[in-house]
């Protein structure tokens, strides 16, 4: 750990330790990281007598309300606030809520397209989730991680691996996930909820954004609609991971998944293999991400979003992986 890493521990322990009423932010349409990491701070901020809010703009989705913690997510804050903490958001936009001109206290993220709003930002690309930043941290903090927490972070820590077999994987983590099971997780059962199971409703959502699958060369892509969530019954505005299923076709280097938004916009996801960084096409298109995993909304209809993405990512792959 190098001295600025110190001193920038030392800070975030004494901004906690000053603050009595905290609220965590995290992003949009959140995924396990985003909950997780969310849960598994506010928790342990409770456990040493803090007032913590916890707001998600869109909620919690099913597949993580068996957590712990998970019922006092709020959708917008509720009372005042000493400190503002953002997490796993690269961007102020991706928060949901404006932030009325005020600067976050902390940001903390690992996204390598962060923009470092924050006044203080932690943000460690080389960390496979915002969540293994946390447990690996909140020690040095002077903050306990209780068994609540431990499972929240470990959430987070499996959805951004999908299960520790990304690309980015590596043996830190690896021991972060064994303490947090040390700290009281229940390893198989998270794996279980957050990887595994599926409602009927998302499975027929699956289907029908399957149906649409094209190729061309290594390129693959498919778009989910408004209408599709009518029929399947899905309740939420994401993909329902169906990426984690593109991303799995092995005559594919890049899979680009459209979601419709109500908003007019188009959610856009970008997964690659080893060698394509998709990070900063997403970029180009207003959004972030990693070199393997990236996301942007873009404004306009499928039809208008769809063919300009389509020629950027192809463009992409016609320049051929980076040299390692």
């Amino acid at each position: 750990m190098n001295e600025v890493t110190v001193s920038l521990d030392a800070q975030i322990r004494e901004l906690f330790a000053g603050a009595e009423r905290i609220l965590i932010l995290s992003h949009i349409r959140p995924d396990g990281d985003a909950v997780g990491s969310t849960l598994g701070l506010g928790l342990a901020l409770q456990a040493v007598g803090k007032k913590v809010q916890m707001v998600l703009a869109d909620g919690v989705i099913r597949t993580f309300r068996h957590l712990p913690g998970a019922d006092q997510i709020l959708q917008e804050p509720t009372d005042e606030f000493d400190i503002l903490v953002t997490l796993d958001a690269s961007d102020p936009r991706r928060l949901g809520k404006p932030l009325e001109g005020r600067t976050p206290d902390l940001n903390i993220d690992h996204h390598v397209t962060n923009l470092n709003f924050g006044r203080l930002n932690l943000v460690m690309p080389e960390a496979v989730a915002t969540a293994a930043i946390l447990a690996e941290r909140l020690p040095d903090w002077g903050l306990p991680i209780p068994p609540d927490a431990a499972a929240a972070l470990l959430t987070g820590l499996l959805t951004d691996t999908i299960g520790f077999r990304t690309s980015n994987m590596n043996a830190n983590a690896l021991r972060l996930g064994a303490m947090l099971v040390d700290q009281g997780a229940d390893l198989p059962e998270l794996y279980r909820r957050a990887l595994i199971v599926r409602t009927y409703a998302a499975t027929r959502y699956w289907g029908l954004g399957l149906s649409r699958l094209n190729r061309k060369g290594r390129l693959c892509w498919t778009t989910l609609t408004l209408e599709d969530r009518k029929t399947s019954g899905y309740q939420g505005n994401d993909d329902a991971d169906l990426t984690n299923i593109l991303s799995s076709i092995d005559e594919c280097d890049i899979v680009v998944l459209f979601i419709e938004q109500h908003e007019g916009s188009v959610k856009v996801s970008w997964r690659s293999q080893p060698g394509y960084d998709v990070s900063q096409l997403a970029f180009s298109f207003g959004g972030g991400g990693h070199s393997a995993a990236a996301g942007a909304d873009i404004p306009g209809t499928l039809a208008e979003v769809c063919p300009r993405v389509i020629q950027a990512t192809e463009a992409q792959l016609k320049a051929g992986p980076a040299v390692v």
